[in-house]
């Protein structure tokens, strides 16, 4: 097994299905509730140590039952952690809606202590880093944390994969230190100004973000599949009806990055990362949706 690890954030999920969204000052009967493990860091730990990689977790958790729901969680997948615990702040967590009829989502997240990650507590698991085959980050916690790890794992020759989520404005130079970025759409158009809706204008994308340093692009486009620099686009992999599409880009992320860790081409993993995003929209939740490598595998035999 390769080894990964992930800077990120964990909250805990609470999320709410209705018919459709209630309009500002309408309240509206929700058809069913759920509280449940996430976070972009998080999910991609869950969903990579469950298709085969040695998974480390770097966070931060408050002292609280949110937190005991991370740990577990973490048990659960066989994720190793690295966090901190910070008794005067809150495990972070997540408002979800749902829509029953499409499965499609929107998300207010507070981070909690997770917000607090500094630049000293990278430089605290530097080894940690530098000892990976795959570091993988995203936008949710602080952007000087992000930048200082991308730099620590660059500089030890490790594969670094930045996903830029949510949307933010990057440091100059931050792209350059990313053997792979996988935005989706929006993400993307965000980061080239170029709007992603089929394969030319991903192919236009890519070449904007490789311009802009990036060793390879790969623009997660939903039930199209994923655009692969230097492939063109991957289709996605249907593996029955959506439930919901929440956590699947992180089932991507997890999924490719366990198979870059074992040493698959970048084809292979873009592959077993789209079979993985596409088994977890199948299930509600997005941790406990994440599939094992048994189930990814035998959905690629099909």
């Amino acid at each position: 097994m390769g080894k990964v690890v992930i800077l990120g954030v964990f909250v805990a999920d609470t999320a709410y299905r209705a018919d459709r969204m209630p309009r500002m000052g309408e309240t509206i009967l929700g058809n069913s509730f759920a509280l449940g493990p996430g976070g972009k860091g998080s999910n991609q730990a869950v969903a990579c140590a469950k298709i085969g990689a040695q998974t480390h977790m770097i966070s931060k958790l408050g002292q609280d039952d949110f937190a005991k729901l991370a740990l577990d969680t973490w048990a659960a997948a066989e994720v190793t952690p690295h966090v901190d615990h910070i008794a005067d702040s809150y495990t972070g967590a997540a408002y979800i809606f749902v829509e029953e009829s499409s499965g499609d989502n929107a998300i207010i997240i507070a981070p909690g202590a997770a917000a607090l990650i500094g630049e000293a507590d990278i430089e605290a698991r530097a080894d940690l880093i530098a000892g990976a085959d795959v570091f993988v980050t995203q936008l949710e916690q602080p952007m000087p944390a992000a930048l200082r790890a991308l730099q620590i794992a660059r500089d030890a020759g490790v594969m670094t994969i930045l996903n830029p989520a949510p949307a933010a404005e990057l440091p100059e130079g931050m792209l350059a230190l990313c053997d792979y970025v996988t935005p989706n759409e929006t993400e993307c158009e965000a980061l080239t100004g170029i709007t992603v809706e089929n394969a030319e204008d991903a192919a236009r994308a890519a070449e904007a973000l490789r311009a802009l340093g990036v060793g390879t692009p790969i623009i997660t486009m939903g039930a199209q599949g994923a655009y692969l620099h230097g492939h063109g686009l991957v289709p996605a992999v249907n593996a029955g009806p959506v439930v919901e599409t929440t956590g699947a880009g992180d089932a991507f992320n997890g999924g490719f990055a366990a198979a870059l860790a074992e040493g698959l081409s970048a084809l292979e993993a873009v592959t077993l990362g789209c079979a993985t995003a596409g088994l977890s929209v199948t299930r509600p939740g997005t941790a406990p949706a994440m599939p094992d490598r048994a189930e990814v595998d035998a959905l690629l035999r099909r």
